[in-house]
């Protein structure tokens, strides 16, 4: 049997285990344009990083950002299954936290438990909700609160979001690896070898300061990330209507491999983040007419709308109370 996590209203396997269903010969056949990316992004990744030196700042900046991003939007891709449906071998070939900040296992845990439809945004059953409990907020001190607040609108979330979840990251790692539960050491084992790697080859074979990669390379990427999810999702009784459309120009999209269609993303979890573009154009008006309408044209309009506006309460409207 599976090791399993324990979480409200579902039971989730442990991410670096395989279940028994996944032994077998299906799950070590490859997807190859998975595979075709994650080569890309580590071949960029290390020669921006060999080459650091000789490369103007301006230059490493976008480099290191959206190496970092388009990695991360990799490791979205693994929790569905790509490139290997073996969780271990998939977990070798993306599970290198370039970020720094969440542990790859940790990550799979929460976005599998964000994909159960019925709890997506709610701020008790799901682990990747923006908003807020009562509870929550006034176990809060003053500054908290404002950094919360400041979250809402675009320019905050890109700003402040990346320094907040690795102080978040801290924190959970402090509890877990104290908790004494081996289901809950293990991730951060897995994240602290990762980082190590990393940072050794950054570090101690390219010489570039701690404090450059995380300027260059790390928080910059993971902004990127968060303008993803910033408009992605929004509180609302049908749970179709809850995933957004946004139709992202070629670089954004292929930064989140597609999943600016959101909505797709969630209708059809297991579509190969390749074959979103073409399937999004067959049921474009079934997607939006399900979703209510939940429609942006790019995120120049989020940007536009919401750079220093606020989008959504920070309180959830409909869930009023544990």
């Amino acid at each position: 049997m599976s090791a399993q996590f324990e979480t409200p209203g579902a039971t989730i396997a442990a991410p670096w285990r395989e279940n028994k269903g996944e032994i077998g010969r299906h799950a070590y056949e490859a997807d190859i344009p998975t595979l075709l990316l994650a080569a890309g992004i580590y071949a960029a990744f290390f020669l921006t990083t060999w080459f650091y030196h000789a490369l103007p700042w301006w230059a490493v900046l976008p480099l290191g950002a959206s190496i970092v991003c388009l990695h991360g939007s990799l490791q979205h891709e693994a929790v569905h299954g790509y490139p290997f449906k073996s969780r271990r071998l998939t977990r070798w070939i993306t599970g290198w936290s370039l970020w720094l900040w969440i542990p790859y296992d940790v990550y799979v845990k929460t976005h599998t438990r964000h994909h159960i439809d019925q709890d997506l945004t709610d701020p008790f059953l799901d682990p990747e909700s923006n908003y807020l409990t009562e509870e929550q907020w006034a176990q809060m001190s003053g500054l908290h609160r404002a950094v919360r607040q400041a979250m809402r609108t675009l320019a905050g979330r890109m700003l402040l979001g990346p320094g907040y979840y690795t102080v978040a990251s801290i924190r959970e790692a402090a509890r877990d690896l104290t908790s004494g539960d081996r289901y809950r050491i293990v991730p951060w084992v897995w994240h602290v070898f990762t980082v190590a790697i990393i940072l050794t080859w950054v570090i101690g074979v390219c010489h570039i300061p701690l404090w450059a990669y995380v300027l260059f390379f790390a928080y910059p990427g993971t902004s990127m990330a968060l303008v993803r999810s910033y408009a992605e999702h929004r509180a609302a009784p049908d749970e179709k209507t809850r995933s957004i459309i946004c139709e992202a120009g070629a670089f954004w999209g292929f930064m989140f491999l597609y999943n600016n269609l959101h909505a797709l993303h969630h209708a059809e979890p297991a579509l190969a983040w390749y074959k979103r573009p073409g399937r999004y154009r067959q049921l474009k008006a079934r997607l939006l007419s399900e979703n209510g309408g939940y429609f942006m044209p790019g995120y120049g309009a989020i940007a536009r709308a919401y750079l220093f506006r606020p989008k959504e309460p920070i309180f959830h409207p409909f869930k009023k109370a544990s």
